[in-house]
């Protein structure tokens, strides 16, 4: 497990299935969890940690992030917030855009954005204290690397949502729900080959992967520079896709990012 730090607040990380990441974030005495899709880590971290959890936060309704909630609320009957546009059961306090939360028993206090296209109605967290970097928590609208596959929504709709979350400041920590990354940056090398700091980046978090360590956060400012999802109006990326066969020369944005998803699908 491991712990990033603001002030008196810690984000823990916690492995679950094969690939995602659960977030507890706490100040050592109260804590929430993001996305908990299952409750079995999230009911140890709490014990070794000596937490107790104080609230829920769902970002989607998919199972590997809700499957947890209905065991967590036996041992702990918390407020559980998620997204007023999906039907989630166990959901008690419904948010969306603009919503303002302030978390049972930690000094946190989040906004919410609507981040619709990998579900309809999608949602994320931010963090923004005074003084210090920014925390987003993005279920799997975000990805390091890469943008979550397009189950409900439209290719429109995730470059709307993605363009709210590229406008977050670049010293914005990305809390995304999987360890793909080094997945998403060798598509993303093959997109656009000529980026060198995608050939960096692929050198830095191979080495976190070798020592057993995530890749996970990522920052926005990193996303920016390497993430052919939110780079998707670069010249090489329509040009590999053209070249590639699926692409028409002097297509739209809206076609390349489009283009660009499918292609990933299969990748």
């Amino acid at each position: 497990m491991t712990i990033f730090a603001i002030h008196t607040l810690s984000v823990l990380t916690i492995p679950a299935f094969n690939d995602n990441y659960l977030w507890l974030i706490h100040d050592g005495v109260h804590a929430a969890v993001v996305d908990p899709g299952d409750a079995k880590p999230v009911l140890a971290a709490l014990r070794e940690h000596g937490l107790k959890l104080t609230a829920i936060l769902l970002t989607h309704h998919h199972a590997d992030h809700i499957g947890g909630v209905g065991e967590l609320l036996q041992h702990y009957p918390v407020p559980v917030f998620g997204p007023r546009n999906e039907t989630i059961a166990s959901v008690t306090r419904p948010v969306g855009e603009g919503s303002r939360i302030d978390v049972p028993g930690l000094p946190l206090k989040l906004g919410v954005l609507d981040v619709p296209g990998h579900t309809n109605g999608h949602i994320a967290y931010v963090y923004a204290a005074d003084s210090a970097e920014p925390w987003l928590f993005c279920g799997d609208t975000l990805f390091t690397g890469g943008c979550g596959r397009l189950f409900e929504g439209t290719p429109a709709q995730m470059i709307s949502s993605l363009g709210k979350l590229a406008a977050l400041p670049d010293s914005t920590k990305v809390f995304c729900a999987h360890e793909y990354t080094l997945p998403n940056l060798r598509f993303a090398r093959m997109v656009e080959p000529d980026n060198q700091a995608t050939r960096e980046r692929v050198a830095v978090e191979t080495d976190k992967r070798e020592h057993n360590l995530p890749t996970v956060p990522s920052t926005i400012g990193v996303e920016k520079a390497t993430n052919p999802f939110l780079r998707y109006r670069e010249a090489e990326i329509a040009r590999q896709l053209v070249a590639a066969g699926k692409l028409e020369q002097g297509d739209t944005p809206l076609a390349v990012f489009t283009a660009l998803r499918l292609w990933k699908n299969n990748f």
